[in-house]
């Protein structure tokens, strides 16, 4: 028999707080009441979604620079002074394309609802239309005060309940949970593209300086060529680095169906285990198409799912 701390949901939310309402009681038998998704949808769902959190605004400035700089050395460094048009061409509307998809996937996830639970919908009204059967109870997060789903997570930033969130990330001023976790997952691929893509041409570059004369392979002077080359390349190579393990990890999660939260605190599967192919579909929308690499496609997560309150 399992203790009464393991039967409650998520501990992040006050454990063993005997007053907080019907949600502190771990002692009854664990049951679920199936709740329709509108039921916990947040209001502002389609309004405007943005964390006013300094550290975060900071970071997702600092993305969208580091993604200018190199839109300005790979343009006007590399390519602009090519004698080779062909190249340019190909090269330029490629690596502009994956750049302008990168930034598309990061303004979607950063100000799209991950999925936030309505805050201070715990009254004793809404319970009592839950119509409760004896000896149900339902769980009240005691820092946002919402009655909060199975699966849900308390964020400290956002300040709200987050529906399957995986984590809070700075670089996207947001949580990574439900409702964005397909432009979060788009955002990693498409910088990671843009990284190996710039390095490549800087190789390129570097081979084409060192055998032609250096003050004709770029408009700029040779050392600064040199500097602002070499300050791409390494940008490249660390952002290359960090999205692809973002993105490993995130496509892995997905296909096990289980956060990055769920996972660090192992908690217990308590839910529907899918194919890797139903996960996928229900992060990126049914069926497969290439609407799921377009970070303008808002996913179908499906209408008539049911979320369960933990009681």
């Amino acid at each position: 028999m399992k203790s009464p701390v393991h039967r409650c949901r998520d501990v992040e939310h006050g454990r063993g707080q005997a007053g907080d309402g019907a949600g502190a009681n771990c002692l009854q038998p664990e049951q679920r009441i199936p709740i329709s998704k509108d039921v916990i949808t947040s209001s502002s769902a389609s309004a405007m979604w943005f964390i006013r959190d300094a550290c975060g605004i900071v970071c997702a400035v600092i993305t969208w620079l580091l993604v200018l700089y190199a839109e300005f050395v790979v343009v006007f460094v590399m390519l602009l002074p090519s004698k080779n048009l062909t190249y340019s061409i190909v090269n330029g509307t490629l690596f502009n394309t994956l750049a302008f998809l990168a930034l598309a996937s990061h303004l979607r996830a950063m100000c799209t609802d991950p999925g936030a639970v309505p805050k201070g919908n715990a009254t004793k009204e809404y319970i009592e239309s839950l119509q409760l059967k004896p000896g149900q109870v339902v769980y009240k997060c005691p820092k946002c005060c919402s009655i909060k789903p199975d699966r849900a997570h308390h964020c400290s930033v956002c300040k709200r309940c987050i529906r399957k969130m995986d984590h809070h990330c700075p670089w996207v001023n947001n949580c990574v949970g439900e409702n964005n976790q397909k432009y979060f997952v788009l955002f990693t691929m498409y910088i990671a593209l843009i990284s190996l893509h710039a390095l490549i041409m800087v190789v390129f570059h570097f081979l084409y300086c060192f055998e032609d004369d250096w003050t004709k392979c770029s408009s700029f002077s040779p050392p600064a060529t040199v500097i602002l080359l070499i300050l791409l390349c390494f940008e490249g190579l660390l952002f290359l680095i960090f999205t692809s393990v973002m993105f490993g990890t995130q496509v892995h999660s997905i296909c096990t169906d289980e956060t990055g939260i769920e996972q660090l605190k192992k908690e217990e599967r308590r839910w529907a285990k899918k194919t890797k192919w139903m996960n996928m579909r229900a992060v990126f929308g049914h069926p497969f198409s290439l609407l799921w690499f377009s970070p303008f496609s808002t996913p179908d997560h499906g209408k008539a799912e049911t979320y369960q309150y933990v009681v």
